[in-house]
């Protein structure tokens, strides 16, 4: 994969229906992942199935998958370099046409095929992880404990294998398709904020809200 470009698939990773919605371009690719929060981890586990949903950040070219010791098919795909899959979806509206078939949403979607691998510095790792979910939080609380570090686990998956495929705009529409243009149609676009923040019960009234959880508060959007 260059460095704007993802256009050179695998040929089983081809998106067959409505290939014009494949996207190549890698900014976009990475707009998504940054937007992102939660994605969900693919793989087999003694011979089955197994989706779980996991917090991720990027940096750079891989992605950092937060886990634990306790998610052993995650630390066992890791050790038998089996292959694995991550997909992470934003969905941006719903669209309304003039017949159910024709009514669709707004989305963009990806998912990132590889083999995961283990961080070294899982330390580092997980500061980059507590800054991408929560900016500036890991310099307002104490040091990982030994005990908190060795349940913890941090994977790595590169993303040199990435199908992405989106859809923006508004319903099929044209006008001699025959439809009564009189009743409406269009798209309701889905915007996400964070809530007033609420303390916890152990926390004591007056205590000041820390600057971190102002800041994502008033960010208007998880991204």
């Amino acid at each position: 994969m260059t460095s704007t470009d993802l256009s050179a698939p695998a040929p089983d990773r081809r998106i067959r229906r409505m290939p014009e919605r494949q996207v190549t371009d890698q900014a976009a690719l990475h707009a998504l992942l940054d937007a992102e929060l939660v994605g969900h981890l693919a793989a087999t586990h003694y011979g089955g199935p197994i989706v779980v949903p996991m917090a991720y950040a990027r940096a750079g070219d891989h992605l950092l998958l937060h886990g634990s010791t306790g998610g052993g098919f995650a630390l066992r795909a890791a050790a038998e370099r089996t292959p694995v899959a991550f997909a992470v979806t934003s969905l941006d509206g719903l669209v309304v046409a003039r017949s159910l078939y024709d009514h669709s949403m707004n989305y963009r979607s990806a998912i990132v095929y590889g083999v995961l691998e283990a961080v070294e510095d899982e330390a580092s790792a997980l500061d980059l992880l507590t800054e991408r979910l929560l900016p500036g939080r890991a310099r307002e609380v104490r040091a990982s404990t030994r005990k908190e570090l060795a349940a913890t686990r941090v994977l790595r998956l590169a993303l040199d294998d990435v199908v992405m495929k989106a859809r923006a705009g508004g319903p099929s529409e044209s006008p001699d398709d025959g439809e009564d243009h009189s009743s409406w149609a269009g798209v309701v676009p889905l915007a996400r904020t964070w809530g007033e923040p609420v303390a916890s019960v152990l926390t004591p009234a007056g205590v000041p809200v820390p600057e971190s959880v102002v800041a994502l508060a008033t960010t208007g959007a998880p991204s």
